[in-house]
């Protein structure tokens, strides 16, 4: 049985260094400038014994219906309609503010047990803070140091007494690696990336069927990478939505620096990365950089152009366009499957999730050794290998070490002589007749063993 809980509070009281801290990661971006955290973040928590989940939230705060800040703040009900218990956090560097005040009310309304938690306690400087919160009558304030880690023993006593009794388990786990099957049924990871305002989280919330990841027209909405999860037709999906990215020439502020490197580590942790580009400014210089990134992490690749409703000319021309365009931009992911779509509208989304699934699979593909052999020799015969220096490269076998991305090592003669052209001539025609298009593939270069190498020249 799950316990879920959420923690709430005013902004800046150390919500996200409590749900790092609990779940052993720095999963939520923390800084000192007030309101970092925007949407929901959920988390698989541990203190001691006791596993749960936990959600993250923005900082509860007044706002203007309609505006950013009220709708942040209809992310933190939501967390608190799903939670079993609440953490109310307070600074007690600072002690009770009249918003403190105002949302204790609010924690109390919810219904929910509450434990009400002063942190930053560290030292002598939290104890008179923590001594105000008495008044906020959610029982005995817990002094704790999130970022120290000092007061969780206190925190554990508390929390031990909210959840349920543990269902005992077998403890014989299968430890076994996936076989093929649950391989093919177990979630795709996937992030979708792109420049600012390309319409990362409009698409993600129509796949939802709601508003999960907040949206606005400003650029920026989005800090965090926060992971959803999707059954799309009935395979699972978990989906990261992910910062905008833009030049690091323009990156200055120390909070946008820290999302992009949070976006950095989701393309990381994917298998399929969904690069989405606006539609009436496409394979910008930006776009080329972030694919070229992908590719060099080895993940698949698919490309959406975002905001197709806006397009006049929506006929097979303006799509043959499309790909004649990402074939010339991207060569090193040649065939990249490319999917006109509008996360508004919800167009396109059916090809967009087909696309993920063909991808994933081209990414997971082995070759069968006969019919790599095969290919090997007639390519050879084709265009045989350029002498360099006045020798002859010999190029002898090549066989797939791995996949996720395909991999292969070809043996030969002198490994540091063959020309990256040469390279390029094999990728594009093992892309071709196995069918590998967009996923980036691998050629590892090894020299084989001189079997004379040990023998000594006689001496004269």
């Amino acid at each position: 049985m799950s316990f879920t809980i959420a923690i709430i509070g005013r902004p800046n009281v150390g919500k996200s260094t409590l749900f790092n801290r609990l779940v052993g990661q720095k999963l939520a971006l923390v800084d000192d400038l007030p309101g970092v955290t925007r949407d929901r973040r959920e988390g698989e928590a541990r203190l001691g014994d006791l596993q749960f989940t936990i959600i993250d939230t923005a900082g509860l705060d007044e706002g203007a219906k309609g505006s950013l800040t009220a709708r942040m703040q209809e992310q933190t009900e939501t967390a608190i309609a799903q939670a079993d218990a609440l953490f109310f956090v307070i600074d007690a560097r600072i002690g009770l503010t009249p918003t403190d005040r105002a949302f204790a009310d609010f924690a109390r309304k919810a219904n929910k047990p509450v434990l009400l938690i002063a942190n930053k306690s560290e030292g002598k400087h939290g104890d008179a803070g923590a001594m105000e919160a008495f008044a906020l009558g959610l029982g005995d304030p817990i002094q704790i140091s999130a970022e120290h880690g000092e007061g969780m023993g206190e925190l554990y006593d508390a929390l031990s007494k909210l959840m349920p009794e543990p269902v005992d388990e077998d403890e014989d786990e299968d430890d076994e690696p996936l076989s093929e099957e649950e391989a093919a049924t177990r979630p795709i990871r996937v992030a979708i990336v792109g420049r600012p305002n390309a319409g990362k989280s409009t698409l993600i919330n129509h796949l939802l069927g709601e508003e999960r990841l907040l949206t606005s027209p400003d650029a920026g909405t989005t800090r965090d990478s926060i992971a959803v999860e999707i059954n799309w037709k009935g395979r699972d999906f978990r989906v990261f939505d992910t910062a905008g990215l833009r030049r690091r020439s323009r990156i200055e502020e120390k909070l946008e620096k820290l999302s992009v490197a949070d976006a950095l580590r989701a393309v990381r942790f994917a298998e399929v990365v969904v690069l989405m580009m606006d539609t009436q400014n496409r394979f910008e210089e930006q776009d080329l950089r972030i694919a070229d990134l992908i590719e060099r992490e080895g993940r698949a690749v698919v490309l959406a152009v975002n905001k197709w409703d806006l397009m006049e000319t929506k006929g097979g021309g303006a799509i043959s366009g499309l790909r004649r365009d990402a074939d010339h931009w991207l060569p090193q992911v040649k065939g990249v499957p490319i999917v006109a779509v509008s996360g508004l509208m919800g167009e396109g989304i059916d090809r967009l999730m087909q696309a993920i699934q063909d991808a994933y699979a081209v990414w997971n593909r082995r070759v069968p050794t006969s019919a790599l052999n095969r290919w090997f020799e007639q390519a050879i015969q084709a265009n045989p290998p350029p002498a360099v220096s006045g020798r002859r490269l010999k190029l002898n076998y090549i066989t797939q070490n791995k996949a996720r991305p395909p991999s292969f090592v070809l043996f030969c003669s002198r490994a540091d002589a063959v020309p990256q052209s040469y390279l390029r001539y094999l990728t594009n025609s093992m892309r071709e007749t196995f069918e590998l298009p967009g996923t980036p593939v691998r050629i590892t270069l090894r020299e084989k063993a001189n079997p004379f190498a040990h023998k000594r020249k006689r001496p004269s």
